[in-house]
């Protein structure tokens, strides 16, 4: 058991883990790189989880969009057969938490009854054999898929908040970013969507089975295609990746400020954003002190529709 009181594991996700197949030695890859994360949880041993995580149209609309929300309880959607059931959130932390980043003027929404879908659950999902209920954890979604785009810059002061907030509390917490890196999957934009499409990213949750499994079926269909060289989705960026990964190793979060939405549409793709969940998150560690990048893996993945990566980080 780690005497550390924070430390950091941000990982990609993708809904399609388990309905594409990757070459063998890809996939080898991948599953190391979770063992690695694996371990590295068990050796830190949370007793709080604070999960920075996006969403992808399945909680969060346009009906009401917040840049960043809070949960005080949280339930998964079971997107792509992801975790459907109630997460363990210590709803007095979180009301305290939420008025701590209020006060350092952060605009802050809360929910008391957020929903999550693949892209906050699954990292907990791999890190608990499936089960993200097993430990207690405080759901911050990060809006990374709907224009408009608060600056990183309030990003990054959201992360800030949140660790000072815990670099004073006597409880091992992990800080955990879901997302990215460059990616373009086939989510609708809402400037360029038809009408039935804008109707479901402005109210479509609780979509019916069939729905859903249309829905998924298309992006499954996607990532085979893309695989193939037959998709027309934007290509992944890995020198983008890895200058961005470049850019957490160092340690200077400020310097995630010079990343703009516009810039990140056209290099990176429109899900590339999702890398706003890690730069809250290292935000958080750095305001609990200097820390070092101890693990990182990536590897651009076109079955997977990412540039995929995991990286772990501990104070020093």
């Amino acid at each position: 058991m780690s005497t550390r009181r924070q430390a950091l594991l941000c990982m990609s996700h993708s809904p399609l883990l388990d309905h594409v197949d990757p070459p063998a030695e890809v996939r080898a890859a991948v599953d190391a790189s979770f063992e690695q994360a694996r371990a590295f949880v068990r050796d830190f041993d949370p007793e709080l989880v604070v999960n920075f995580g996006p969403d992808h149209f399945n909680g969060f609309f346009y009906d009401l969009m917040p840049p960043f929300c809070l949960g005080f309880a949280a339930h998964g959607t079971g997107d792509y057969d992801s975790f459907d059931g109630a997460l363990d959130v210590p709803a007095p932390i979180a009301e305290e938490l939420a008025q701590f980043v209020i006060d350092r003027n952060i605009d802050l929404a809360i929910s008391r009854r957020m929903e999550l879908d693949h892209g906050a659950v699954q990292p907990l999902e791999i890190l608990y054999d499936g089960d993200p209920a097993a430990t207690p954890v405080l759901p911050v979604f990060v809006n990374s898929v709907a224009r408009p785009f608060v600056p990183m810059s309030r990003v990054r002061a959201l992360g800030q908040a949140i660790g000072e907030y815990f670099a004073s509390v006597d409880k091992r917490v992990l800080f955990l970013g879901s997302g990215g890196l460059s990616h373009d999957p086939p989510v609708p934009q809402f400037a360029t969507a038809d009408g039935a499409q804008r109707e479901f990213l402005t109210a479509g949750r609780h979509p019916t089975a069939e729905a859903r499994a249309a829905r998924q079926a298309r992006t499954i269909d996607t990532a085979r295609r893309f695989a193939a060289g037959e998709a027309d989705i934007m290509d992944l960026n890995p020198e983008w990746d890895r200058g961005f990964l470049e850019v957490c190793a160092s340690g200077r979060v400020e310097d995630f400020d010079r990343y703009t939405a516009d810039e990140m549409d056209a290099v990176a793709g429109h899900s590339s954003h999702e890398v706003r969940t890690w730069v809250a998150a290292y935000s958080a560690l750095r305001a609990c002190g200097p820390f070092e990048v101890t693990y990182e893996f990536y590897q651009p993945i076109k079955e997977y529709i990412a540039g995929f990566a995991v990286t772990t980080a501990a104070l020093v």
